[in-house]
C-alpha cells in the first residue's frame, strides 16, 4: 500500500512538472528548462533568485506586470506594431520569463548573451505614435517603465502568495539586484530600493492612457484559456489573482473589477494553494 501511494504521489508530481515544463518551454523547438548555475549574475541565497525562482509568483506578477506596461502608449505601440502576440500569447509570456531565468540564475555567459539579443532586437524597433510622437524600443525611459512594473509587481507576487515574506531590507536588496539586469538592458535612472520604486510608478501616472488597443490587449492576456479543461479554473485564479495585485489607479484605467469582497478569500486560497502544489512537485528529494 505504501508503494502504490508512493508511486501515485510520483506519477503525480511528473504530471505537474510536465505541464509546468510544456508552459514555459517550447518543448518543440528542444527548448529545456533554465539550469540554476554556481557562476551566474547573482547568487543562490540572493533575494532575486527567491523571488524569481518561483513559479506560481512568477506567472501573477508576470501577468500584473504586462497589464500596468500596456498603460505606456510607448510600451504598447511596440508590442502592437512589432510583435505577434495577439497570434502567440504563449510564445511571447514564454520568452519574457526565459529571459528572466537565464538573467537571474543562469550561467553568466548565457544571461550576457540573452542581455545582448534583447538589446538587438529593440535596436531595430521604433515608430510612431497615433498622435505623431515617436518612439523607439531602446529609449531609456521606456525600458525603465518596463524594467520598473515587472520589478514591483514579481516581488509584490512573491510577498502575497510566496511561502517565506522578505524583510524590507531583502526587499530593497532585491529591487538593487534587479536594476542591475535593467540598467544592463539600457535603462536609465532606475530605483534601487522600495520606497524609490513606489514613487517612480507614482510619477509615471499622467504618461499613462487607456484607449481601446489596451483593453484588447487585457482581454487577450485575461482571457487565454490552457487547452486542458481541467486547468482552466486554475488558470481564472491566476488571472483574478493577478488584476487583484494592480495598483488600485491602474485596475480602474483598465477597467477591472477587483475580486468582490466574499470572493477575495476564493482567490488568495486558490492561488496559494496552486503556489504551494507546485513548489511540492517540483521539490528535490
Amino acid at each position: 500500500m505504501i508503494d502504490r501511494s508512493f508511486s501515485l504521489r510520483a506519477h503525480a508530481k511528473h504530471g505537474i512538472v510536465q505541464q509546468v515544463v510544456g508552459l514555459f518551454n517550447d518543448t518543440s523547438r528542444g527548448e529545456r528548462p533554465v539550469v540554476r548555475s554556481a557562476n551566474a549574475l547573482f547568487t543562490p541565497d540572493s533575494a532575486i533568485w527567491r523571488v524569481h525562482g518561483d513559479v506560481t509568483t512568477m506567472i501573477i506578477g508576470g501577468v500584473s506586470a504586462l497589464l500596468l506596461q500596456m498603460l505606456h502608449p510607448a510600451v504598447l505601440a511596440g508590442v502592437w506594431d512589432h510583435s505577434n502576440f495577439r497570434k502567440d500569447m504563449v510564445g511571447r509570456l514564454r520568452r519574457t520569463a526565459r529571459f528572466v531565468s537565464t538573467t537571474t540564475y543562469g550561467d553568466r555567459a548565457d544571461a550576457t548573451a540573452a542581455i545582448a539579443r534583447v538589446r538587438a532586437v529593440h535596436s531595430h524597433i521604433g515608430g510612431t505614435l497615433v498622435d505623431g510622437t515617436p518612439y523607439r524600443a531602446d529609449d531609456p525611459d521606456l525600458l525603465a517603465w518596463v524594467h520598473i512594473t515587472e520589478a514591483w509587481c514579481f516581488l509584490a507576487a512573491w510577498q502575497r502568495y510566496g511561502n517565506r515574506r522578505l524583510p524590507r531590507s531583502a526587499e530593497d536588496r532585491y529591487f538593487e539586484d534587479f536594476a542591475r539586469v535593467g540598467a544592463a538592458l539600457g535603462a536609465s535612472d532606475l530605483p534601487v530600493d522600495k520606497a524609490h520604486t513606489a514613487r517612480a510608478l507614482e510619477s509615471a501616472r499622467p504618461q499613462l492612457v487607456a484607449d481601446d488597443r489596451t483593453r484588447e490587449v487585457a482581454r487577450l492576456v485575461l482571457g487565454h484559456m490552457p487547452d486542458n479543461p481541467l486547468a482552466i479554473p486554475l488558470q481564472r485564479v491566476t488571472m483574478q489573482a493577478a488584476v487583484d495585485l494592480l495598483p488600485d489607479w491602474a485596475r480602474r484605467m483598465h477597467g477591472l473589477p477587483a475580486s468582490p469582497t466574499l470572493v477575495r478569500p476564493i482567490v488568495s486560497t486558490g492561488a496559494l494553494g496552486l503556489a504551494k502544489t507546485l513548489r511540492w512537485a517540483f521539490a528535490t528529494p
